[in-house]
């Protein structure tokens, strides 16, 4: 077994507290603290093995790492994954930062403004992407069925539940609106977590909501409508999320990090050719019912990172004033996990 020690990195607390993941509020609130295991990918020869702790959120983005760990893809890699459920990045990043989680799981916008703010992050291993198909994917605005709203230009003037301010629901709807030619000054753009949006929807306090599945399917159930792909269509191929680690597990574990990375693409590609397990792994881990999962829209799975997508996605973050400078690929991504 290797033996690992991690530098502890301090961070401020101001930081922290802004990289919260697009998935946060998901349906398993079982999760609580954000501390419960989720699972062991342990085995018999489990001395062999190195032991590695990974921050992930309970959403459909992450059923490639979960299928990876049940496959025994991840031992076949010489790696022990423990899976620790966190409500999102404002838990994961500071263990990841600690050395507490080895990795951890986030939406790209808050790896890029994190980076900016000089927290030494990186992506080693891609997660999920968009379908590219803004009818038919995991995020999409909902409106109500008999609202006057038919296109994502008609958001002006309106007022847009996203569950974070200023993070990446909210910057690809922006750029949705921009591209429509409409005036995304006039939105108003307000914070409501993902299990409470519908209910809000239906009591008229908001005109539209930006929701990533299994929401998306759960609105379209109660007679909401689908008007813009928020992730599919602003951005092309969009890597939404990714999985990362600080420069100093990669300076002082090169190997296990590589080990990591290639399990992850080899789970990746797995949840790929098997998009019916893909499904099933998520009663493993969120409560979704059996109804919702058979008719959500699950995102692709690749293996390597759309780079063109999170050099795009760090343009508009800037754009919106969210980050001083763009950062260079090679800080936010580690070299052969993007394309």
């Amino acid at each position: 077994m290797v033996t690992r020690r991690l530098r502890t990195v301090a961070v401020t607390a101001a930081a922290l507290f802004a990289l919260t993941a697009c998935g946060s509020g998901s349906p398993s609130e079982e999760a609580g603290d954000g501390s419960a295991p989720a699972t062991d990918g342990g085995s018999a020869a489990a001395g062999e093995l190195t032991p590695i702790e990974v921050g992930v959120i309970p959403i459909v983005d992450v059923a490639s790492i979960y299928l990876g760990v049940e496959e025994g893809i991840f031992e076949k890699h010489g790696l022990d994954v423990t899976l620790t459920l966190a409500q999102g990045g404002a838990a994961i990043v500071p263990a990841v930062q600690s050395g507490q989680m080895d990795f951890g799981f986030s939406n790209v916008a808050s790896l890029i403004i994190g980076r900016d703010a000089g927290l030494p992050l990186k992506i080693v291993a891609t997660g999920p992407q968009s379908t590219g198909n803004g009818e038919d994917d995991a995020a999409g605005i909902m409106v109500p069925a008999d609202s006057d709203i038919q296109a994502v230009e008609d958001l002006e003037g309106k007022r847009v539940a996203v569950n974070t301010l200023n993070n990446i629901n909210h910057a690809t709807t922006y750029e949705g609106i921009k591209q429509a030619g409409g005036n995304v000054e006039t939105v108003d753009f307000v914070e409501v977590g993902f299990p409470d949006m519908q209910a809000q929807l239906e009591a008229g306090n908001v005109d539209a909501i930006t929701a990533v599945e299994p929401f998306v399917t759960m609105a379209e159930q109660g007679g909401a409508r689908n008007i813009h792909g928020f992730f599919a269509e602003p951005v092309q191929d969009l890597s939404v999320s990714g999985y990362f680690t600080t420069d100093q597990m990669m300076e002082q574990e090169p190997e296990l990090v590589e080990q990591f990375t290639e399990a992850m693409k080899e789970s990746q590609q797995y949840a790929t050719d098997h998009p019916d397990e893909a499904k099933a792994v998520l009663s493993s881990y969120t409560s979704i019912d059996s109804e919702t999962v058979e008719e959500l829209t699950m995102p692709k799975f690749p293996q390597l990172h759309n780079v063109a997508s999170l050099e795009r996605m760090a343009e508009i973050l800037q754009e919106m004033g969210l980050i001083d400078e763009i950062p260079a690929t090679s800080d936010l991504m580690v070299e052969g996990a993007g394309q």
